[in-house]
Formats: structure tokens, sequence, C-alpha cells
């Protein structure tokens, strides 16, 4: 693979699909400061697998999202292509390693929005972690950094072992535990959502952990992470 061309073929099909009115739209709907090009969801994510559907080498995957990632137009970076690097990562994540850990983590850190983090801490850290336990150490020190958005990828990445009906049962209440006096509503919400999710597979566990800290729970975590529990274990 030319990383290059191929970064260049992206960057051209994204800009010809876009329109300055949900370029707006979209850049004031989360608060962006980036450059917009105004692409829909569905058609990045074509973009990106068309580009790495071929027989792709892990090294020339790793390059091409870090050449989208740090693309820009004037100086500023582009969303869409910030989506896209997202996106060739969580495509080709079965192939990536243990060390690789470490561009997700820098993605991460430099994101200024759920709209990357999510998708790279579900679908990307969360595979790693299901397929190599040994790296969810790295989530003990994530669920403690300063970065608001490093502490939501902590919580998030557990939701692959819950999906996959291999949750990590003793992190989901260790971190729980060090968030619940969390101010942010960002962890709020998230540490609420993994509870949902694992409330579809064991609600005897959810509504048991929930109750022992229910006036601790912040609203918007409370009802999460009860949405699907009974009327009487929800409270």
């Amino acid at each position: 693979m030319d990383v290059a061309e191929v970064a260049r073929e992206v960057e051209a099909s994204l800009r010809s699909l876009g329109g300055p009115e949900r370029a707006m739209q979209e850049k004031r709907y989360l608060k962006s400061d980036l450059v917009h090009l105004g692409v829909p969801v569905p058609a990045i994510r074509k973009v990106a697998l068309a580009a790495v559907r071929s027989r792709v080498e892990r090294a020339e995957v790793l390059a091409l999202a870090e050449r989208l990632w740090t693309a820009s137009s004037d100086g500023v970076p582009v969303h869409e292509l910030r989506m896209a690097a997202v996106e060739v990562l969580v495509k080709r994540a079965p192939s990536l390693e243990p060390e690789d850990l470490a561009l997700a983590e820098r993605f991460l850190r430099e994101s200024s929005s759920w709209v990357y983090v999510d998708a790279l801490a579900d679908r990307v850290v969360g595979d790693m972690v299901l397929r190599r336990p040994q790296t969810a150490a790295t989530l003990d020190a994530w669920v403690h950094d300063p970065v608001l958005w490093i502490r939501r990828s902590a919580l998030l990445a557990l939701l692959r072992g819950i999906r996959a009906g291999r949750p990590d049962l003793a992190r989901i209440s260790r971190y729980g535990d060090v968030l619940l006096g969390e101010r942010e509503f960002f962890i709020r919400k998230a540490l609420g959502w993994v509870l949902r999710e694992l409330s579809k597979r064991d609600p005897d566990w959810v509504a048991a952990w929930v109750d022992e800290r229910a006036e601790r729970l912040s609203g918007v975590t409370l009802r999460e992470a009860t949405r699907h529990l009974p009327r009487p274990a929800a409270r």
C-alpha cells in the first residue's frame, strides 16, 4: 500500500461527499474547533472500509490512521479525516498488537469529543483487552487519569467483554467505586452505560451493586444503570 496515496484518495472522497450546511450544523452540535466537511458518518465508514478492504499490513494500517489523524486544512485538523482514522483502526482492530495501544491512547488524549473517544475506547481498546487480557492493566492507570476522556475510555473499554459474555466484574466494580464521586457528566453517563449493558446479562449483579451505592450514585448513572431492571430493583 502507498499510504500517502491512499490517504489522499480518502480525503478526496470525503471532500466530494461533504456539504456546507451539514458541516455547519455538525460543528455547532459538537462545539468543535476542527474543520468540518459535512460528511454523514455512514459515508465516512464506507470510505474508510474501502481504504483497508484489501490485504493491508498492520504497519500500513497504523501509518494510514496516523496520516489521516494528523492531516489538516490550513493547520486545523479535519473532523472527517479523524473519524476516518478511527474507523480504519476499528476495521482492522483484530490485527493490532498490545504495543499499538500507545497510538490509540495518543488519539484519545488528542480528542476533544466523545465522537472520537467512544469508538476508539469500545471497539479498538476494548477489542484489544478482550483478545489480550493482560492489556487490561493499562485501564487500571487510565481510570485515575486527570484527562476526562481517558477516564471515560477506561470504562467504555469494558463494554466489549460484557457483550461477549465475558464481563470483568472485578474491574467494573472497582472502577465504579473509583468514579462514584465524579462531577463530569460524561463519566457519570459512561458508568451508567456500562452497568446498563451488564444488566441485560446479569441483572442481579447490577441490582446488588446499585443497591449498595444508591445514595452515592448520580441521577444520570442511576437512571442508566436501572433502565432494564425490574421496577422494584430499579427503585
